[in-house]
């Protein structure tokens, strides 16, 4: 096809543009996103506090549907002297698909959690983080994460809150990206990404 002339007032150019919208470049059709599973991963010195936050997570996001084992938090000593050392690290789901456009008030509602527990468990020899709560989703062909932090790869949300693409799901393996953080890429989580990936399957997920 001639390409449209790009001359002021042109007759060839309405014409031009006509074909090439009308035959090549139909606009796509809005459709209802996927659903996705919510997820949240603890980080805490004390291993007490996991079963104690998760049921205040159900409060909010509904059943935890799976849990991960408990694990050493231990790629990096950056939250050590906040919240003490050494610090361990467990996964849940939660039963209730949602939409992703949910994560950033799922962000903003753990925000405000972490906050409660710091002022309930305040002492003079507490951690000032007693316990910190990481928001994210799992669909099938991805893990997003949610941040307060901007960064060149995360993406606005809305309401301070900002998404991650952390890994992608790609041949039947879960790839780490250049940014994804060390304890993601290692592998050490996978097990349970996987599960909660099996499970939304199971309920007829789909990948966009």
């Amino acid at each position: 096809m001639e390409s449209p002339c790009v001359c002021p007032d042109c007759p060839r150019e309405t014409f031009a543009f006509s074909i090439f919208y009308h035959d090549n470049a139909r606009m796509a059709a809005m459709a209802t996103p996927p659903t996705v599973l919510l997820i949240c991963g603890m980080i805490s010195a004390r291993v007490d506090l996991f079963a104690q936050t998760a049921e205040e997570l159900e409060r909010l996001f509904g059943p935890v549907e799976i849990r991960s084992d408990v694990m050493p938090f231990d790629f990096t000593h950056y939250y050590d002297r906040q919240m003490g050392s050494p610090l361990w690290r467990q996964f849940v789901s939660f039963a209730q698909p949602i939409t992703g456009d949910a994560l950033a008030a799922a962000k903003r509602a753990t925000n405000e959690l972490e906050e409660q527990f710091a002022q309930r468990l305040q002492a003079p020899d507490a951690p000032a983080r007693p316990i910190n709560l990481d928001p994210g989703y799992v669909d099938l062909s991805k893990l997003v994460l949610a941040s307060c932090k901007d960064f060149s790869h995360r993406v606005y949300l809305g309401g301070g809150v900002f998404g991650e693409i952390t890994l992608m799901y790609h041949k039947d393996r879960w790839d780490a990206l250049g940014w994804t953080f060390p304890d993601y890429a290692s592998g050490r989580y996978h097990g349970f990404l996987s599960a909660v990936r099996a499970r939304l399957r199971q309920r007829g997920g789909r990948a966009c």
